[in-house]
């Protein structure tokens, strides 16, 4: 597993920044966010009260087709799949059972599924996405924030654009003016342009 390139948190208490590390770090390892966050910077401040982080993430790998780990053979009105991986078996098998039906779609062993009476071509095969590393990755990292953020924190606001990403609670409203200068401050430092 992957460290994070960047992780500190901010807060005037050191036992509470502790605590606060130690938190963030289980509920990223718990939700295996580790692997698609780059740089993560958390501001706690217990006298306005507010906490932020902003972070980075990480260039995620690509789409996994079937020919990404899958021999596609056509055998008259069959299509064989040699199975050189079984990373995404189980997504493939329900996507192959959505598309063709449960009747058609047969593992007879761990490497092998055989597709019968089928109208698709060994390209349209290949090139089924399997396995899409970004899909529910923007709701699994806002729900990270919203656990790792202190409780009773009613205002929050959120955000994901391109690799950037914040996340920002507070007890009241704080002034616009205010949270965009703050989550510009913390950009600044974990992209070192401060």
């Amino acid at each position: 597993m992957r460290a994070l390139e960047y992780f500190e948190v901010e807060c005037p208490e050191t036992a509470g920044g502790d605590a606060y590390s130690q938190i963030a770090a289980d509920i990223l390892l718990d939700l295996d966010l580790i692997k698609i966050i780059g740089r993560l910077h958390i501001t706690i401040d217990p006298e306005t009260p507010f906490f932020l982080a902003v972070g980075l993430l990480r260039k995620l790998p690509g789409l996994a087709r079937v020919h990404d780990f899958i021999k596609v053979l056509k055998k008259e009105d069959e299509i064989i799949l040699d199975i050189g991986d079984e990373t995404h078996l189980a997504e493939l098998l329900n996507i192959l059972w959505d598309r063709f039906g449960r009747d058609n779609v047969k593992q007879p062993d761990r490497f092998t599924v055989v597709i019968h009476s089928v109208d698709s071509s060994v390209n349209e095969i290949e090139e089924m996405v399997v396995f899409d590393p970004g899909k529910g990755m923007n709701r699994d990292l806002i729900y990270a924030l919203h656990w790792i953020a202190p409780e009773g924190f009613k205002i929050r606001k959120q955000s994901i654009k391109g690799n950037r990403f914040f996340y920002i609670a507070s007890e009241d409203t704080l002034p616009e003016n205010v949270v965009e200068t703050l989550i510009k401050e913390k950009f600044a430092l974990i992209e070192g342009t401060k």
